[in-house]
């Protein structure tokens, strides 16, 4: 039987290796297919994934020269502490850079090494010692992803012309109230993700784009949100504001009655009450606050009790309540206006 597989095994290579011959002697192997000439030394090219080469772990204090054709390249968990656009020079091609977890400083991040990559759409420097978004930034870049580093500016004009930017992660840095601004998040017409939590943020972002759908803010001293701040953003999906210091009195009455926010998380507050809420929420977190009690005419939409109608009434699903004061039973109310309810953490 091994006999048999291993047989088989010859002669499936031998039909590859055929293929790939006479594909070759007639036409051009198509960039895409093609394995990167000239593997670094310290890095694996492996033939199953052609175009991505594998460089993490090994101890590297500079890029190598990185062959052109190389799709994705993977540099996270060594010692580089400089950004040469010369290593990068002949990688026109990437399309996404893992550089997480290296020493690379804003300093020391040469001029245009990330612009001469045109076609980047994914740039990770996690867990690194920029103090400053990078810039310039490629036109085609789609998610940056800068968590965990010394960042407590953002330049103006720095995304002017991106786009195609769509998610970006800045948290764990050191930005203050003044950083995040219109003007210095001026160029994102298409940002769908902000991640700015565990900053140093003492009130809500200014102007976020009016595209954003996901804002995360949790770990930051925010202790108020201003009434009409969710005015030009229309589109805001799901918002977290775990561990801040929202009390009753920071949060108007009705500014999270919004039909387009489906996820709402204020675990780790300072709430005694439930904010009012719209009949499209489908997931709210209210652990960890100071609430003593749940009143189903308070959290219950308006008429939702009346003439209960699947389509239109309360699409709530998920509920924690943990962490509270808050004594069994669940009030019958509550279950009767939320029919849709799968889990309640009390």
């Amino acid at each position: 039987m091994n006999r048999g597989i291993t047989t088989m095994e010859m002669l499936k290579t031998a039909f590859v290796t055929l293929l790939l011959v006479t594909y070759s002697q007639t036409e051009e192997i198509p960039d895409e297919y093609q394995i990167p000439e000239l593997c670094p030394k310290e890095c694996n090219c492996p033939q199953s994934f052609p175009n991505a080469i594998y460089c993490e772990n090994k101890g590297l204090k500079r890029i190598p020269v990185i062959p052109p054709n190389t799709w994705y390249l993977y540099l996270q968990n060594n010692l580089i502490d400089v950004l040469s656009a010369d290593a990068l020079r002949n990688a026109t091609q990437l399309r996404w850079i893992n550089l997480n977890r290296n020493k690379i400083t804003s300093e020391s991040m040469q001029a245009d090494a990330l612009r001469a990559m045109p076609n980047l759409i994914h740039i990770y420097i996690e867990d690194n010692l920029l103090t400053t978004i990078p810039s310039p930034l490629p036109a085609k870049l789609e998610q940056l992803r800068l968590s965990r580093n010394r960042i407590s500016k953002i330049p103006p004009g720095v995304f002017a012309g991106m786009d195609h930017l769509t998610l970006l992660d800045l948290q764990g840095n050191k930005l203050l109230d003044d950083a995040v601004t219109e003007v210095s998040l001026k160029g994102l017409s298409n940002l769908i993700q902000i991640n700015l939590a565990k900053n140093h943020l003492n009130s809500m972002p200014l102007g976020l784009p009016a595209t954003t759908t996901q804002i995360f803010l949790d770990g930051n001293n925010i202790d108020k949100i201003p009434a009409e701040y969710f005015k030009g953003l229309p589109k805001v999906a799901s918002l977290r504001l775990n561990r801040n210091k929202l009390a009753d009195g920071g949060i108007p009455k009705n500014v999270f009655n919004l039909t387009s926010i489906l996820d709402l998380q204020l675990s780790h507050n300072q709430l005694t009450e439930v904010p009012a809420i719209s009949s499209a929420l489908e997931h709210l977190h209210l652990d960890h606050n100071k609430i003593k009690s749940v009143n189903s005419s308070d959290i219950c939409p308006p008429g939702a009790l009346d003439e209960y109608v699947e389509e239109n009434g309360p699409h709530l699903r998920y509920l924690r309540l943990d962490g509270n004061e808050i004594e069994p039973p669940i009030p019958r109310e509550l279950m009767m206006c939320f029919r849709l309810l799968r889990a309640i953490v009390i």
